[in-house]
């Protein structure tokens, strides 16, 4: 069982330290993410707008839009986990919406590259 442990802490680390995004499953510990959620970032996703987007209030164009996030060159939108790759949660972090947290079609994102 330690063998397995610190195998694990080793790939970890060398991920880490490769820039490599781990994903896991979503733990006790993810509490407070939204239950749509079936993966989550090891660290959140800071990304870039491609083109003016909604922020809506679940993982779908059928949900409520809780504002509009605007094409950007900077990350403005931190994502914590995702629903199957397609809708992204997370929080904006700079803009009219600031410190809104919702879901985002990732067809408008990108991973951002500017601090």
């Amino acid at each position: 069982m330690k063998i397995a442990t610190r195998i694990a802490a080793v790939a970890a680390s060398t991920a880490l330290v490769a820039g490599v995004a781990l994903l896991t499953a979503p733990t006790a510990s993810a509490a407070s993410l939204p239950k749509a959620c079936n993966w989550e970032w090891a660290w959140p996703q800071k990304h870039e707008i491609k083109a003016a987007v909604n922020l809506r209030s679940g993982p779908g164009a059928n949900y409520t839009s809780l504002g509009i996030l605007y094409k950007s060159n900077t990350p403005h939108f931190t994502e914590y986990c995702n629903k199957d790759f397609t809708w992204d949660y997370g929080v904006v972090t700079s803009g009219p919406n600031k410190g809104k947290k919702g879901w985002v079609s990732d067809k408008y994102l990108v991973v951002g590259t500017s601090n």
